[in-house]
């Protein structure tokens, strides 16, 4: 203990409902990329992501695990609220896509000629996998902003939790745009990458400006209005982007409305671009939510201010 009686150690890190689920964040990571190493095994683009995805998820379990029940995070500049809960929502997302593309690619039910163990391995993986995601997302609940609480961090809110699922789905759509896309034929598509990336970007922003306790840094306006306003932005430009694209894409003057015969599977521009329309329409939703809750918040948090002056 120090001076002021305090353990040096947190127990609510260990014994309580969000140190349960980060302990069985850490066993699941531990127990999936160990598998996977053992003899699961993994191989091409997708088994690298997912394994990535394992590894960079279990490290950050090990940092936000370590710093919470040493208290070190009091010595970091940064809100550890709104850190942890982005983490948390960052990483169910992570897990989610790879509890889905690795048995998607690597699970059948007839055995590999590796043998019967392997598949057994792979199948094992899953599961841990699905149970890891079940861990994170039980933090994200834990962590969520409850109706009625009046501090809070802004991304325990459903805003906040909004902001961090769009970033995800805006790397999907990098991604697909980087698979042979073709996305520089024309005029109109460069336009629709220039939207995702200052999209991306204004939404990086406002969450990198809440972990890192940067609110106050906009002066012409309150940190909520300037979060509406960009969001605003943002809902225009995707639903301009969402409709550009299929049009220059699908056409029959442009390109074609059906998948090519000749098209190679994974390698096929046509699917990229079926990618990108799917998912900037997911993104437009996921604005348009963010903006209709956004103004919620700012509703139900200006009343609760006056009440507490009254």
């Amino acid at each position: 203990m120090d001076s002021r009686g305090v353990s040096y150690l947190n127990k609510a890190a260990l014994c309580s409902p969000l140190g349960a689920a980060r302990i069985a964040q850490l066993a699941m990571g531990c127990a999936v990329i160990a598998m996977v190493t053992h003899s699961a095994g993994y191989s091409g683009s997708h088994g690298v992501f997912c394994m990535a995805a394992w590894c960079f998820c279990f490290a950050m379990s090990v940092a936000v695990f370590f710093l919470d029940a040493t208290r070190l995070h009091t010595c970091l500049p940064v809100s550890w609220d709104n850190l942890t809960v982005t983490c948390a929502a960052c990483a169910t997302l992570m897990y989610v896509t790879a509890s889905v593309v690795y048995p998607l690619f690597f699970v059948r039910s007839e055995c590999p000629y590796e043998g019967c163990h392997v598949r057994d391995f792979r199948i094992a993986v899953t599961v841990c996998s699905i149970l890891g995601t079940l861990a994170y997302g039980v933090e994200v609940v834990l962590c969520r902003a409850k109706p009625g609480q009046i501090v809070v961090g802004y991304m325990a809110t459903v805003p906040g939790l909004l902001k961090v699922v769009q970033s995800f789905v805006a790397c999907v759509i990098f991604g697909a745009l980087a698979n042979g896309s073709q996305y520089s034929l024309y005029a109109a598509t460069i336009f629709c990458v220039v939207v995702y990336t200052l999209c991306f970007a204004l939404t990086a922003l406002v969450v990198l400006m809440t972990v890192c306790k940067r609110t106050q840094g906009v002066r012409c306006m309150p940190f909520d209005r300037f979060v509406v306003v960009c969001t605003l932005l943002e809902v225009l430009l995707y639903l301009s982007a969402s409709v550009v694209w299929p049009v220059f894409c699908f056409d029959t003057k442009y390109g074609s409305p059906w998948r090519p015969a000749s098209c190679p599977q994974g390698k096929c521009p046509w699917d990229s671009k079926v990618v990108v329309a799917v998912f900037s329409w997911v993104n437009f939703c996921l604005y348009a939510a963010d903006l209709m809750y956004s103004q919620g918040v700012r509703f139900v948090s200006s009343h609760a201010a006056a009440r507490s002056r009254v």
